[in-house]
């Protein structure tokens, strides 16, 4: 009996372990992305100075020619939206739209009442197994939903930013075409 009880908690120790785990994980997810957009905002701080810099050089020899307008006003769309995607990845992201929960900072303060019932409730939660696990579990995917949102405005970032410097590139290789002829 005594060693059933033993295996019992040692099992209930790596779930916690499990899930504290998961959400650590997650955590870190969501720090990397904003990370990424940190990194592609800083990128782009350098690229715009070196090209407000350029500019200089360039502004007198530039031409009426509508294509390479065009081809600059699709850059400038498509780092806009880079930008702006990068800058929704740095946005709180919470998802209040599910049932209360222990370990969600907003509910702590607003449906559990004041600091000691919150913190009686808290304690018998903590005790009752099913109910912590359950509670820790709706975290995970609540956390997990907002790492994927983030994710994706990263992913759709990098993926503008790629494009732009495709659009870059041929912009500068038009542009000196055009100069040289």
């Amino acid at each position: 009996m005594e060693k059933e009880r033993i295996l019992k908690n040692k099992h209930t120790d790596d779930l916690i372990d499990h899930y504290w785990g998961t959400i650590s994980y997650l955590t870190s997810l969501i720090k990397a992305s904003e990370l990424k957009a940190g990194l592609i905002l800083s990128f782009y701080g350098i690229l715009l100075n070196f090209i407000y810099q350029s500019t200089e050089n360039f502004s007198d020899k530039l031409s009426n020619d509508t294509f390479l307008y065009i081809l600059i006003a699709l850059w400038v769309a498509c780092t806009a939206a880079s930008i702006f995607f990068c800058v929704r990845c740095f946005i709180p992201k919470i998802e209040g739209k599910f049932t209360r929960n222990m370990f969600f900072f907003k509910d702590i303060i607003s449906k559990f009442g004041d600091i000691k019932e919150f913190s009686k409730t808290f304690f018998a939660m903590s005790k009752d197994e099913d109910t912590l696990f359950e509670q820790l579990g709706e975290q995970i995917f609540i956390i997990s939903k907002i790492s994927h949102w983030k994710f994706r405005n990263v992913k759709r970032a990098i993926s503008l930013l790629a494009i732009g410097l495709i659009i870059l590139f041929f912009t500068g290789i038009y542009h000196f075409i055009f100069i040289l002829t």
